[in-house]
């Protein structure tokens, strides 16, 4: 292999994803603990003056104890680079969400144990299926009370047309946890001592299954013959089907408690695909060792508030990326300089020199750049553009102080392009007065939080009583904002200069379809689906 693949062979770039309170924010911090990348994990409660875990670094999630923005971390374990992506959990957050499945090889999936198979982890799942991204599937909060190992495997092959085949098996119920076999050996049982409040590896002490057979009697026992069971009826881990996206590797255990963490741990660098050829817009597909190409997914101001910086997160797709190289923006066909580059963990960042297929780069103020930019050097390339979702929920939004509108425009402008909301304009209104469209609303949580303690730009902001967005041109929209019978308005999106007509429900949508049928009026993708 060449130098370059060699490199690639050694990265392993994954996301976790769930349902919110699942306990993904705890499990990254975990993941990164059991590879001695941080010292001390700390708990997510949403309770104010506790510590936060690693990525989540911007107030309102450390206030609130959610994740309302991605982030990434990197570290090493047994000689490989792990690029670890945490998502936010929220469905409000969908596209933050959908935009981080872009940039990864692989997905870690927490399923709760009481609740199993939820509403987002639903939709995540279908995502990764429509991507080709392989899960693995971590059965969570373990020690405690909630339902059968068996019941919730055969709701996700039930559900997900996936079948389960499970590398850990818990010895005791939920709420009862004895131990993890490890199903590859089960010569031994793995036997737990949780770290007070879990802030350090739980103590892990192996018990040979002899001894654990006397010791734990039953449960014992009985997982042995869940284990031989599943075995007999094919739930065994194969390589190529997990690939192709037909099986997962299923794992039990506790974040919070650490517990089961490094046999995750270790089945990422075992089990998940390093970087692969990534599918190019126009056909073919960018191997690993051709030159430069990298995938902006992710845009971040204000990550340093001493700074007020801006960093655009690159997914570097093949060939080597090394600090100061001028490469081309796809977008406008410019040189881009890449004087500053970042390697980041949470909010916190060092210099990079270098980066391989599959890590992530911060680019520091890089303004010109975008969600779904490509950038690359050699010949050109262009990837896939991002997922843009139709907004459910409208705001009009306007400063608190007149006095700060330099503040405010350029605040929303930033949000626009990091797609914390779409920003729409209207003749009617004015950029003085534009209008917030968000998939949930507590998007609009984040912008006015953001707007006064990033920006200093307060805001308040005004509801507009429409639920329903569709695509239109220019004749459309001249159509809807004249007509008397149809309650509506169509807006310019400020990112792309795309026209939405905006409207309270489908009913009044189908109307302005019989009243001007010869209008162009498209569906857009929800979130929902």
């Amino acid at each position: 292999m060449s130098a370059v693949a060699v490199e690639a062979a050694r990265r392993r770039t994954f996301a976790v994803i769930s349902h919110p309170d699942a306990g993904k924010s705890t499990l990254t911090e975990a993941l990164a603990l059991h590879a001695r990348a941080i010292t001390e994990a700390g708990a997510v409660h949403g309770k104010a003056g506790r510590r936060g875990v690693a990525s989540d670094w911007m107030e309102m999630e450390k206030a609130r104890g959610i994740s309302v923005t991605s982030a990434v971390l990197q570290f090493a374990h047994r000689g490989h680079v792990l690029n670890l992506l945490d998502t936010p959990g929220h469905a409000d957050f969908s596209e933050d969400t959908y935009r981080v499945l872009a940039a990864v090889d692989c997905a870690v999936m927490l399923v709760d144990a009481a609740k199993g198979l939820e509403e987002q982890t639903r939709k995540l799942f279908d995502v990764c299926r429509h991507r080709g991204i392989p899960v693995i599937t971590f059965v969570n909060k373990w020690d405690r009370p909630g339902r059968e190992a068996l019941e919730l495997l055969d709701e996700i092959e039930r559900e997900f047309r996936l079948k389960p085949t499970p590398l850990t098996w818990p010895v005791g119920i939920a709420g009862d946890l004895r131990g993890l076999i490890d199903v590859r050996d089960d010569t031994h049982l793995l036997r737990y001592t949780k770290a007070p409040g879990g802030a350090r590896e739980a103590v892990e002490e192996p018990v040979p299954a002899d001894r654990a057979a006397s010791e734990e009697g039953e449960d014992f026992a009985r997982a042995r013959e869940e284990i031989e069971l599943l075995a007999a009826d094919g739930a065994v881990h194969d390589r190529d089907s997990f690939l192709a996206g037909k099986s997962t590797p299923v794992f039990f255990g506790a974040a919070l408690s650490n517990i089961g963490v490094r046999l995750l741990l270790d089945a990422v660098v075992d089990l998940a695909p390093p970087p692969g050829a990534r599918e190019l817009a126009g056909g073919g597909s960018r191997p690993v060792d051709a030159p430069f190409a990298g995938l902006v997914f992710k845009v971040q101001a204000n990550m340093d508030r001493s700074h007020r910086d801006r960093v655009a997160f690159v997914r570097v797709c093949s060939g080597v990326f090394t600090r100061g190289m001028t490469v081309t923006h796809a977008a406008s066909g410019r040189p881009f300089a890449t004087k500053y580059a970042h390697s980041v963990f949470g909010q916190d960042r060092s210099s990079v020199d270098v980066a391989h297929p599959g890590d992530v780069v911060g680019l520091v103020n890089a303004a010109a750049l975008r969600v779904g930019d490509t950038l690359y050097d050699g010949p050109r390339a262009v990837f896939p553009p991002m997922p843009t979702f139709a907004p459910e929920h409208f705001a009009v939004v306007r400063p608190v102080d007149i006095g700060r509108s330099k503040q405010f425009r350029r605040g929303i402008a930033q949000l626009d392009e990091e797609g914390v909301v779409q920003v729409l304009v209207s003749d009617r209104r004015g950029e003085q007065a534009p209008v917030l469209a968000a998939v949930g609303p507590m998007q609009f949580d984040v912008v006015t939080h953001r707007m006064e303690n990033e920006f200093s730009a307060p805001v308040r902001l005004e509801p507009l009583p429409y639920h329903l967005a569709r695509g239109t041109d220019a004749a459309g929209a001249a159509a809807l904002n004249r007509s008397r019978v149809v309650r509506g308005e169509a807006l310019t999106r400020l990112r792309d200069g795309s026209v939405l007509a905006l409207f309270p429900d489908r009913w009044q949508a189908n109307s302005f379809e019989r009243a001007f049928p010869g209008a162009r009026l498209d569906h857009l993708v929800a979130a929902h689906e």
